[in-house]
């Protein structure tokens, strides 16, 4: 062995903990598990119990929308693999996901239902069952998540267990169903009086039928001495895992000549048989059915409402009685949560069929709809196209939040107020205020919208028209908010969820909202770029500031170049007002706010700066941008011939634009010839 490859073992072996390791394994016998749960009865908890307390192991946090308390579960962020699987924008039906949960965790009912999420396709439905699964599976890990199981031990000379001398439980069965049922009200009472747990130990259920076989042959052995056959029990600990199908059970159905009710129940092994000579005797079966996979766990079924009618006669006794039926065998109990996921024309088929009855009546529906939130919606494509998650190609601002505005805008429902657009409405759910809407305003157009996020444009769909953009334009080394739009409405010809032409038509004209919406931002961030110099809009506020004092208390201002006392400078006032649309009937009421502002600034012996006063601030930039865009001349850029002093002043905005507004030199480049190209035409539009 080389040196260089002693080191890498030696690494290797470095960051194996042994301690993590040897508590992972942990082995005892029935006594010392009965120490541990009369210490800490938590490790008894049943898959509800466990998967509700695992989500509120990460914390929480609170915040008020609509005048309602939201609470926000950290876990579903995927704090586990730093975000990868993080769903945003939905807090409020995760809030009543984990209700469900927790008012199965307390006994209320909820623990005998199928628990099954409801959304349009790509609303992050399997996400959510991905996340649950990954989370349990991450908890058992943990101390505070440690699961036990046993395993029967015995000489293999009498048969009983194998030619190995044990027998684990098929099941990994929590080890207190080995208290005859007999007893397990006392053992309750004795361990709940000491009150250290945060439930009440409830044993429940009965041992799987393999089990049950050598209890019972061990019980005749030792007749009826408990005690002794304890002595056969050995207690271990086991973790959750997906990929070697402990714990965690996933079904996804199949065509109809393939299916197989074995598959979630078990099947018999033939080759066993002959070990124990009858394919009646239980341990001649193999109990790695989905349902018996998944105990102590969590079961995921996907596109739970295509399985076979047969299939959900299975679902029905797994979430009621919290049995299933292998086949020849007795009804086997099970403890495990039961996720199903199916989309909105599978939930209608279950609504209309009157033999589904039974499921309905056993089922909790949570829905997932599409995000109607901007900010929330963004955050999705950044996880995979953010911030320094692309090499090579750089993404030009308001790239991934166009695309964005996009996908919610076909999802929300047209306001019923004529004086409310679909672009108004998005900003209102984002937080933005307008004026004459309050938060019971916007309460009410939610309420209203009953199919708001059922329809419309998934994520899914977005992400891979970014990837195309990326791919298509990689040699340009940039891509921007119109190569998007471009693959957005070319993809739309294509879709094959898009029923009919007349969406495809609505689609395309929120498009061009998208397009103009975007057209007004860049504008805007050229004027802001062009007017940035501090020290002019400073001047220019100290201007008008002078102004609107000598106004509002009816005095002269003193000329600083011929030393006359004038009357203020109303043509400048109304320049800055104008800007932000202050009426001509409202502009003594608007210099009296701001003059009132700078006094009660003054009183608490603070100065006034012009940027704490949003509305200010952007008239002065509109002002000074009027004032200067005549000396930059952008309409000069289209024509290409520039002379050297135009240049630098159009070098100073791109540094600026780039600086301040996060382009590169490319973007820039192609913002600013694109405004250019506006003023050109606006131009063109005056002369005639």
């Amino acid at each position: 062995m080389s040196k260089s490859t002693e080191n890498l073992m030696g690494l290797v072996a470095s960051l194996q903990n042994a301690k993590n390791f040897q508590d992972l394994h942990w082995e005892g016998s029935f006594s010392d598990y009965l120490d541990l749960v009369r210490n800490n009865p938590n490790i008894s908890r049943n898959a509800f119990q466990r998967m509700y307390d695992m989500i509120m192991s990460y914390g929480t946090s609170q915040y008020t929308e609509y005048k309602k308390e939201v609470t926000h579960y950290t876990f579903f962020e995927d704090p586990i693999e730093n975000g990868k699987d993080a769903v945003f924008g939905l807090d409020v039906h995760l809030m009543k996901l984990v209700n469900f949960l927790r008012s199965a965790s307390l006994g209320y009912g909820t623990e005998k239902r199928v628990l099954l999420l409801h959304g349009p396709v790509g609303s992050a439905k399997s996400t959510i069952a991905r996340l649950l699964k990954k989370g349990v599976e991450r908890y058992s890990y943990t101390p505070e998540g440690a699961l036990y199981t046993f395993k029967f031990v015995d000489d293999p000379k009498f048969g009983l267990v194998g030619q190995t001398g044990e027998m684990k439980s098929p099941m990994n069965e929590e080890p207190l169903l080995l208290i005859p049922e007999a007893t397990r009200q006392r053992i309750e009472s004795e361990i709940n009086k000491e009150k250290k747990g945060t439930y009440k130990l409830k044993i429940k259920g009965e041992l799987s039928p393999p089990m049950r076989f050598v209890f019972r042959e061990l019980m005749t052995r030792y007749k009826g001495d408990w005690m002794k056959v304890m002595e056969h029990v050995k207690v271990t600990r086991f973790v959750l895992s997906e990929k070697d199908r402990i714990g965690i059970g996933t079904f996804q159905p199949k065509d109809e000549k393939n299916q197989d009710s074995t598959e979630l129940t078990g099947d018999i092994n033939y080759r066993k048989i002959a070990e124990y000579g009858s394919d009646s005797d239980p341990r001649a079966f193999n109990f790695d059915g989905e349902f018996q996979v998944a105990n102590r766990g969590v079961i995921e079924f996907v596109e739970v409402l295509k399985l076979d009618v047969a299939f959900l006669y299975d679902l029905l006794g797994a979430s009621q009685e919290h049995v299933v039926k292998p086949k020849k065998f007795a009804q086997t109990s099970i403890d495990e949560v039961i996720i199903g996921h199916t989309n909105e024309p599978e939930f209608r088929k279950l609504q209309n069929n009157e033999f589904m009855e039974a499921l309905r009546d056993r089922t909790v529906k949570i829905d997932v709809p599409y995000i109607t939130n901007l900010s929330a919606e963004v955050r999705i494509y950044e996880k995979d196209f953010g911030k320094g998650k692309v090499e090579g190609v750089f993404i030009a601002p308001h790239t991934i939040e166009m695309a964005a505005m996009w996908a919610i805008l076909t999802r929300l429902e047209a306001p019923k107020k004529s004086d409310l657009s679909l672009l108004q409405k998005l900003k209102l759910y984002n937080g933005k205020t307008l004026s004459g809407y309050t938060e019971d305003n916007v309460k009410e157009l939610r309420k209203e919208a009953v199919r708001e996020g059922l329809d419309g444009i998934s994520a899914r769909y977005i992400q891979d028209k970014i990837s195309n953009t990326l791919v298509k334009y990689s040699h340009l080394g940039c891509i921007n908010p119109f190569m998007v739009f471009n693959e957005l409405e070319s993809g739309l010809r294509h879709h094959t969820l898009i029923a009919s032409e007349e969406r495809r038509r609505e689609y395309r004209e929120v498009l061009a909202a998208v397009k103009q919406e975007y057209e007004d931002i860049i504008k805007n961030e050229v004027q802001r770029a062009i007017s940035a110099d501090e020290s002019a809009i400073t001047n220019l506020c100290a201007n008008y500031i002078d102004n609107i004092k000598a106004f509002t208390q009816k005095e002269k201002l003193r000329n600083r170049y011929t030393g006359q006392l004038e009357q203020p400078d109303e043509r400048l006032m109304r320049s800055i007002e104008e800007k932000i649309d202050v009426p001509e009937s409202r502009k003594d009421d608007f210099r009296r706010e701001i003059m009132n502002y700078i006094g009660a600034l003054a009183v608490e012996g603070k100065t006034f700066d012009y940027k704490t006063n949003e509305r200010l601030h952007r008239a002065l930039e509109l002002k000074l941008f009027e004032d200067q865009k005549d000396s930059i001349k952008l309409s000069s850029l289209v024509s290409n011939v520039v002379d050297k002093n135009m240049q630098e002043k159009i070098d100073v905005v791109k540094t600026r634009l780039i600086k301040d507004f996060g382009y590169d030199d490319i973007s820039a480049t192609d913002i600013l010839n694109y405004v250019a190209s506006i003023f050109a035409r606006g131009d063109a539009k005056e002369r005639n």
